[in-house]
């Protein structure tokens, strides 16, 4: 065990939920949980309603779950890399739409989702092919007002979604803020690919302030940055403007996933050392919990009743991740960690 490691359980940390397959996303809405399977031990459900019993139900059907070998988008997900429940209450999918990390996507794949659930269909979607690139994976999103802002981890960028015309725009495109200039690491070991290679995430956790203001964002690696949503949004702002406005707002860890609380509070993961931080809007940072379990934490969600869902990926022990080996210790948790916070409005209920 690294000396960086938390020596023992917490007692705070609850084991709610568990699976034999791989998944970094859920979400909750009026009593409901959903969560999402990356596919990064191979193909299968990608998005499942969890029932009190703990039965994964395919969602929002067994179609739309479908595994296709031409990964044919029509009516199926690709790789839905993360899902949450917005502040519409719709649950909101962000299909990658590529084959796998590294991958290219697949024409029309690339897709923002929208779930009605009190009718259980897709209602909304949109066609984010025009702003990728042949090395995209669009990552995560956020919404504000009218607008989504939504990061790519493979080619480094975000996208700014019109969600009325459905106009969309890349920005930031190779800037330094959304690329990863250094390696990032989980239990302090680098990520490699099946070939060895050193693996980079690009623009990855961002988060929304609870006035709309500013956009967080970073890739996994870190640091994290900050740009008023003013510039994001409008479209007539030059690039190079754009690119002038972003701050480097904090050096933080190797991070698996984010979440934003009402007062502003940022939850980042930091999978190198198992531990969850909270950093304050003054950026001052402190420890939230750490224990050994939380191997490599991915996407956070802040729940109605002040706690924090922590899904466990282990991602960095898939081969993907590991270069070319598989050391995924099943079965995998969403742990629960009471915090005391409420979600921020403006990102869901």
């Amino acid at each position: 065990m690294s000396a960086d490691w938390p020596d023992r359980a917490d007692d705070r940390l609850t084991p709610v939920d568990a699976s034999d397959r791989i998944w970094n996303g859920v979400t909750t809405a009026a009593g409901r949980t959903f969560v999402c399977y990356p596919n990064a031990d191979g193909p299968g459900i990608a998005v499942a309603e969890l029932r009190a019993d703990g039965t994964a139900v395919p969602y929002p059907d067994p179609a739309w779950n479908a595994v296709r070998d031409d990964h044919d988008p029509d009516g199926a997900f690709v790789t839905v890399n993360s899902l949450r429940t917005g502040p519409d209450g719709l649950l909101w999918l962000v299909d990658s739409g590529a084959p796998g990390f590294g991958a290219p996507p697949v024409p029309g794949g690339p897709r923002l989702l929208a779930v009605d659930l009190a009718t259980d269909r897709i209602t909304r979607g949109y066609d984010l092919t025009a702003v990728t690139r042949p090395a995209s994976f669009l990552d995560d999103v956020r919404f504000n007002g009218p607008t989504a802002y939504l990061t790519d981890a493979g080619a480094p960028g975000l996208a700014v979604l019109d969600l009325a015309s459905g106009r969309a725009r890349r920005v930031l495109d190779g800037h330094w803020s959304t690329t990863a200039g250094r390696p990032m690491s989980a239990d302090g070991t680098p990520l490699r690919d099946p070939d060895g290679a050193e693996v980079r995430l690009h623009a990855d956790q961002l988060e929304v302030s609870p006035d709309g203001a500013h956009l967080y964002f970073q890739p996994a690696c870190g640091p994290l940055a900050r740009v008023a949503t003013h510039w994001l949004d409008d479209p007539d702002v030059p690039p190079d403007t754009l690119a002038g406005a972003v701050e480097r707002w904090l050096d933080t860890p190797s991070t698996g996933g984010t979440a934003i609380d009402a007062d502003g509070a940022i939850y980042p993961s930091d999978v190198d050392r198992r531990r969850i931080l909270r950093i304050a809007p003054d950026r001052r940072v402190a420890t939230l919990v750490a224990d050994p379990r939380l191997a490599f934490a991915d996407a956070l969600w802040i729940d109605g009743g002040g706690d924090l869902l922590i899904p466990v990926t282990q991602l960095h022990r898939t081969a993907g991740l590991a270069g070319g080996r598989d050391s995924v210790e099943r079965p995998l948790w969403i742990y629960r960690l009471p915090v005391g916070a409420r979600p921020a409005p403006n990102d869901h209920p």
